[in-house]
Protein backbone atom coordinates (compact mmCIF):
# COMPACT_ATOMS: atom_id res chain seq x y z
CA UNK A 1 0.00 0.00 0.00
CA UNK A 2 1.32 3.38 -1.43
CA UNK A 3 1.80 6.02 1.56
CA UNK A 4 -1.33 7.93 0.20
CA UNK A 5 -3.61 5.16 0.05
CA UNK A 6 -2.60 4.39 3.96
CA UNK A 7 -3.08 7.75 5.20
CA UNK A 8 -6.43 7.59 3.20
CA UNK A 9 -7.46 4.36 5.06
CA UNK A 10 -5.99 5.94 8.22
CA UNK A 11 -8.63 9.02 7.70
CA UNK A 12 -11.05 6.73 6.75
CA UNK A 13 -11.31 4.91 9.51
CA UNK A 14 -10.93 7.66 11.63
CA UNK A 15 -14.00 9.67 10.37
CA UNK A 16 -15.38 6.11 10.81
CA UNK A 17 -14.77 6.11 14.61
CA UNK A 18 -15.83 10.27 14.66
CA UNK A 19 -19.60 9.18 13.70
CA UNK A 20 -19.54 5.88 15.42
CA UNK A 21 -18.74 7.32 19.12
CA UNK A 22 -20.51 10.80 18.31
CA UNK A 23 -23.67 8.42 17.94
CA UNK A 24 -23.39 6.55 20.90
CA UNK A 25 -22.26 9.47 22.87
CA UNK A 26 -25.59 11.49 21.96
CA UNK A 27 -27.77 7.91 22.27
CA UNK A 28 -26.63 6.31 25.35
CA UNK A 29 -23.02 7.56 26.85
CA UNK A 30 -22.94 10.73 27.49
CA UNK A 31 -24.69 10.48 30.95
CA UNK A 32 -22.94 8.00 32.47
CA UNK A 33 -19.67 9.97 31.91
CA UNK A 34 -21.73 13.11 33.20
CA UNK A 35 -23.26 11.32 36.24
CA UNK A 36 -19.60 9.99 37.19
CA UNK A 37 -17.30 12.63 36.95
CA UNK A 38 -18.67 16.24 37.79
CA UNK A 39 -15.77 18.47 38.30
CA UNK A 40 -12.89 18.98 40.99
CA UNK A 41 -15.20 20.37 43.43
CA UNK A 42 -14.88 24.12 44.78
CA UNK A 43 -12.74 26.72 43.35
CA UNK A 44 -11.75 30.14 44.36
CA UNK A 45 -13.91 32.62 43.44
CA UNK A 46 -13.05 36.63 44.44
CA UNK A 47 -12.92 37.98 48.44
CA UNK A 48 -15.98 40.08 49.59
CA UNK A 49 -16.45 41.78 53.22
CA UNK A 50 -17.62 39.60 55.87
CA UNK A 51 -21.23 39.23 56.32
CA UNK A 52 -22.85 38.33 59.89
CA UNK A 53 -23.67 34.55 59.45
CA UNK A 54 -20.68 33.70 57.12
CA UNK A 55 -18.64 30.67 58.16
CA UNK A 56 -15.04 32.31 59.99
CA UNK A 57 -13.35 29.75 58.45
CA UNK A 58 -13.03 31.26 54.81
CA UNK A 59 -11.89 34.52 56.60
CA UNK A 60 -8.74 35.62 54.65
CA UNK A 61 -6.18 37.17 57.50
CA UNK A 62 -4.00 38.57 54.94
CA UNK A 63 -6.39 40.17 52.98
CA UNK A 64 -8.33 41.65 56.72
CA UNK A 65 -4.78 42.95 57.94
CA UNK A 66 -4.42 44.53 54.37
CA UNK A 67 -7.64 46.31 54.69
CA UNK A 68 -8.60 46.82 58.27
CA UNK A 69 -12.06 45.29 57.66
CA UNK A 70 -12.66 41.45 57.70
CA UNK A 71 -13.07 39.58 54.31
CA UNK A 72 -13.41 35.95 53.28
CA UNK A 73 -13.18 34.14 50.27
CA UNK A 74 -15.84 33.21 48.20
CA UNK A 75 -16.03 30.03 46.03
CA UNK A 76 -17.90 28.49 42.78
CA UNK A 77 -18.25 24.74 41.92
CA UNK A 78 -15.75 23.83 38.83
CA UNK A 79 -17.17 21.71 36.74
CA UNK A 80 -14.67 21.78 34.46
CA UNK A 81 -12.56 17.97 34.38
CA UNK A 82 -9.22 17.57 32.37
CA UNK A 83 -9.50 13.97 31.38
CA UNK A 84 -6.04 12.27 30.12
CA UNK A 85 -6.36 8.96 27.81
CA UNK A 86 -3.37 6.77 28.31
CA UNK A 87 -3.01 4.05 26.27
CA UNK A 88 -0.46 1.48 25.27
CA UNK A 89 0.93 0.93 22.21
CA UNK A 90 3.32 -1.84 22.41
CA UNK A 91 3.42 -4.77 20.43
CA UNK A 92 1.06 -7.09 22.03
CA UNK A 93 -2.10 -4.52 21.75
CA UNK A 94 -1.59 -5.43 17.96
CA UNK A 95 -2.84 -8.52 17.90
CA UNK A 96 -6.25 -9.53 17.06
CA UNK A 97 -7.79 -12.91 16.57
CA UNK A 98 -10.57 -11.99 15.13
CA UNK A 99 -11.67 -8.45 13.09
CA UNK A 100 -10.91 -6.43 15.22
CA UNK A 101 -7.43 -5.88 17.07
CA UNK A 102 -6.65 -4.86 20.96
CA UNK A 103 -5.20 -1.41 19.30
CA UNK A 104 -8.53 -1.32 17.62
CA UNK A 105 -10.57 -1.37 20.39
CA UNK A 106 -8.54 1.27 22.53
CA UNK A 107 -9.02 3.90 19.95
CA UNK A 108 -12.59 3.67 19.96
CA UNK A 109 -12.62 3.37 23.58
CA UNK A 110 -10.61 6.79 23.29
CA UNK A 111 -12.91 8.11 20.94
CA UNK A 112 -16.02 7.70 22.77
CA UNK A 113 -14.15 8.78 26.16
CA UNK A 114 -12.95 12.24 24.41
CA UNK A 115 -16.39 12.93 22.81
CA UNK A 116 -18.22 12.29 26.11
CA UNK A 117 -15.86 14.46 27.61
CA UNK A 118 -16.41 17.35 24.92
CA UNK A 119 -20.06 17.37 25.44
CA UNK A 120 -19.61 17.50 29.64
CA UNK A 121 -17.19 20.68 28.33
CA UNK A 122 -13.93 19.29 29.43
CA UNK A 123 -10.45 18.89 28.14
CA UNK A 124 -9.12 16.14 26.71
CA UNK A 125 -5.64 14.62 26.58
CA UNK A 126 -3.60 11.34 25.57
CA UNK A 127 -0.61 9.78 26.50
CA UNK A 128 0.75 7.16 24.13
CA UNK A 129 2.87 4.56 26.02
CA UNK A 130 5.04 0.94 25.23
CA UNK A 131 8.57 0.97 26.85
CA UNK A 132 8.44 4.32 27.70
CA UNK A 133 6.32 7.30 27.18
CA UNK A 134 6.05 8.09 23.04
CA UNK A 135 3.64 10.73 22.96
CA UNK A 136 1.65 13.49 25.43
CA UNK A 137 -0.65 15.53 24.21
CA UNK A 138 -1.69 18.36 26.96
CA UNK A 139 -5.19 18.49 27.70
CA UNK A 140 -7.25 20.75 25.61
CA UNK A 141 -10.99 21.67 24.20
CA UNK A 142 -12.01 20.69 20.77
CA UNK A 143 -13.37 18.19 18.13
CA UNK A 144 -9.40 18.60 16.93
CA UNK A 145 -7.75 17.37 19.52
CA UNK A 146 -9.85 13.89 19.56
CA UNK A 147 -9.46 13.79 16.29
CA UNK A 148 -5.90 13.84 16.45
CA UNK A 149 -5.94 11.53 19.46
CA UNK A 150 -7.97 8.79 17.47
CA UNK A 151 -5.17 9.21 14.89
CA UNK A 152 -2.44 8.91 16.86
CA UNK A 153 -3.34 5.65 18.45
CA UNK A 154 -4.27 4.21 15.25
CA UNK A 155 -0.82 4.87 13.50
CA UNK A 156 2.15 6.00 16.00
CA UNK A 157 4.42 3.04 16.22
CA UNK A 158 7.13 2.72 19.18
CA UNK A 159 10.71 2.31 18.88
CA UNK A 160 10.56 -0.49 21.48
CA UNK A 161 7.75 -2.62 21.32
CA UNK A 162 7.86 -4.29 25.11
CA UNK A 163 5.41 -2.73 27.77
CA UNK A 164 6.60 -0.38 30.50
CA UNK A 165 4.18 0.48 32.56
CA UNK A 166 5.32 2.30 35.65
CA UNK A 167 7.23 4.46 33.35
CA UNK A 168 3.76 5.96 31.95
CA UNK A 169 2.68 6.66 35.53
CA UNK A 170 6.29 8.04 36.35
CA UNK A 171 5.49 10.36 33.71
CA UNK A 172 1.97 11.26 34.40
CA UNK A 173 2.33 11.77 38.15
CA UNK A 174 5.47 14.65 36.45
CA UNK A 175 3.38 16.03 34.03
CA UNK A 176 0.13 16.83 34.92
CA UNK A 177 -0.43 19.00 38.04
CA UNK A 178 -3.71 19.43 38.53
CA UNK A 179 -5.67 16.62 39.75
CA UNK A 180 -7.39 15.11 36.47
CA UNK A 181 -9.01 11.93 35.73
CA UNK A 182 -6.89 9.50 34.11
CA UNK A 183 -7.81 6.46 32.07
CA UNK A 184 -5.25 3.40 31.30
CA UNK A 185 -6.42 1.43 28.20
CA UNK A 186 -3.78 -1.72 28.17
CA UNK A 187 -4.10 -5.19 28.25
CA UNK A 188 -1.25 -4.69 31.33
CA UNK A 189 0.50 -8.07 30.43
CA UNK A 190 3.27 -5.84 32.09
CA UNK A 191 2.66 -7.59 35.14
CA UNK A 192 4.87 -5.46 37.56
CA UNK A 193 2.14 -2.73 37.91
CA UNK A 194 3.91 -1.71 41.17
CA UNK A 195 3.90 1.57 43.56
CA UNK A 196 4.09 4.21 40.34
CA UNK A 197 0.25 2.65 39.54
CA UNK A 198 -0.58 3.13 43.58
CA UNK A 199 0.94 6.91 43.31
CA UNK A 200 -0.95 7.39 40.19
CA UNK A 201 -3.87 6.38 41.50
CA UNK A 202 -3.24 8.65 45.15
CA UNK A 203 -2.69 11.79 42.67
CA UNK A 204 -5.19 11.49 39.76
CA UNK A 205 -8.95 9.62 39.92
CA UNK A 206 -7.71 6.39 37.61
CA UNK A 207 -9.98 4.22 35.97
CA UNK A 208 -8.25 1.04 34.09
CA UNK A 209 -9.61 -0.59 31.18
CA UNK A 210 -8.38 -3.73 30.56
CA UNK A 211 -8.49 -4.57 26.40
CA UNK A 212 -8.10 -8.51 25.74
CA UNK A 213 -8.66 -10.76 23.13
CA UNK A 214 -10.78 -14.37 23.08
CA UNK A 215 -7.17 -16.36 22.25
CA UNK A 216 -5.54 -14.92 25.96
CA UNK A 217 -7.92 -16.52 27.57
CA UNK A 218 -8.26 -20.05 25.81
CA UNK A 219 -7.04 -21.98 22.90
CA UNK A 220 -8.07 -23.71 20.25
CA UNK A 221 -7.70 -27.25 19.42
CA UNK A 222 -5.66 -26.29 15.97
CA UNK A 223 -2.90 -28.61 16.24
CA UNK A 224 0.97 -27.47 16.39
CA UNK A 225 1.18 -23.87 16.40
CA UNK A 226 4.25 -21.37 16.17
CA UNK A 227 3.51 -18.42 18.54
CA UNK A 228 5.95 -15.59 18.12
CA UNK A 229 5.93 -12.82 20.74
CA UNK A 230 4.95 -9.71 19.60
CA UNK A 231 6.84 -7.86 21.96
CA UNK A 232 9.80 -10.15 22.23
CA UNK A 233 10.09 -11.73 18.86
CA UNK A 234 11.02 -15.14 20.23
CA UNK A 235 9.31 -18.04 18.64
CA UNK A 236 7.78 -21.34 20.64
CA UNK A 237 6.19 -23.76 19.29
CA UNK A 238 3.07 -25.47 21.63
CA UNK A 239 0.66 -28.48 20.45
CA UNK A 240 -3.00 -26.89 21.13
CA UNK A 241 -4.57 -30.29 20.20
CA UNK A 242 -3.00 -31.55 23.87
CA UNK A 243 -5.66 -30.80 26.45
CA UNK A 244 -2.89 -30.68 29.08
CA UNK A 245 -0.91 -27.84 27.38
CA UNK A 246 -4.88 -26.05 26.55
CA UNK A 247 -5.25 -26.54 30.71
CA UNK A 248 -2.27 -25.18 31.44
CA UNK A 249 -2.54 -22.16 29.29
CA UNK A 250 -6.29 -21.46 30.28
CA UNK A 251 -4.86 -21.75 34.21
CA UNK A 252 -1.78 -19.31 33.44
CA UNK A 253 -4.30 -16.81 32.01
CA UNK A 254 -6.65 -16.92 34.77
CA UNK A 255 -3.96 -17.03 37.76
CA UNK A 256 -2.77 -13.68 35.49
CA UNK A 257 -6.48 -11.97 35.22
CA UNK A 258 -7.01 -12.52 39.06
CA UNK A 259 -3.30 -11.01 40.09
CA UNK A 260 -4.16 -8.11 38.05
CA UNK A 261 -7.55 -7.39 39.64
CA UNK A 262 -6.07 -7.73 42.91
CA UNK A 263 -3.39 -4.95 42.35
CA UNK A 264 -6.68 -2.69 40.97
CA UNK A 265 -8.29 -3.19 44.29
CA UNK A 266 -5.17 -2.91 46.42
CA UNK A 267 -4.73 0.49 44.94
CA UNK A 268 -8.23 1.20 44.80
CA UNK A 269 -8.92 1.70 41.20
CA UNK A 270 -11.73 0.76 39.60
CA UNK A 271 -11.46 -1.27 36.36
CA UNK A 272 -13.12 -3.71 33.70
CA UNK A 273 -12.38 -6.22 31.53
CA UNK A 274 -13.30 -5.42 27.71
CA UNK A 275 -12.94 -7.97 24.89
CA UNK A 276 -12.48 -7.53 21.31
CA UNK A 277 -14.84 -9.79 20.72
CA UNK A 278 -17.64 -8.72 22.76
CA UNK A 279 -19.52 -5.56 22.51
CA UNK A 280 -17.81 -2.89 25.33
CA UNK A 281 -20.44 -0.76 25.58
CA UNK A 282 -22.30 -2.53 28.70
CA UNK A 283 -19.65 -2.93 30.52
CA UNK A 284 -18.00 0.38 30.37
CA UNK A 285 -21.44 1.98 31.23
CA UNK A 286 -21.66 -0.47 34.48
CA UNK A 287 -18.36 0.71 35.54
CA UNK A 288 -19.45 4.35 35.58
CA UNK A 289 -23.01 3.72 36.59
CA UNK A 290 -21.71 2.15 39.59
CA UNK A 291 -19.46 5.18 40.20
CA UNK A 292 -22.37 7.51 40.19
CA UNK A 293 -22.90 9.61 43.67
CA UNK A 294 -26.69 8.33 43.67
CA UNK A 295 -25.73 4.34 42.85
CA UNK A 296 -26.51 2.02 45.21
Amino acid sequence: MSDSAAVEATMRKVRHLEIRAKKLVTETFGGDYYSSFKGQGLDFNEFREYQHGDDVRFLDWNVTARTGTPYIRTFREERELSMVVAVDISGSTHFGSGSLRKIELAAELAAVLGFSAQKNGDKTGLLLFANEPVLFLPPAKGSKQILRSIREVLTTKPDNPTTNLPAACNFLVRSIRRRALVFLISDFLDTDLGQPLATLAHKHETIALHISDPLEKELPAVGKVNFRGSETGHLTMVNTSNSNARMAYRKLSRRYREGMRRQFHRFGIDHVSLSTAENYLPSLQHLLKTRAPNSS
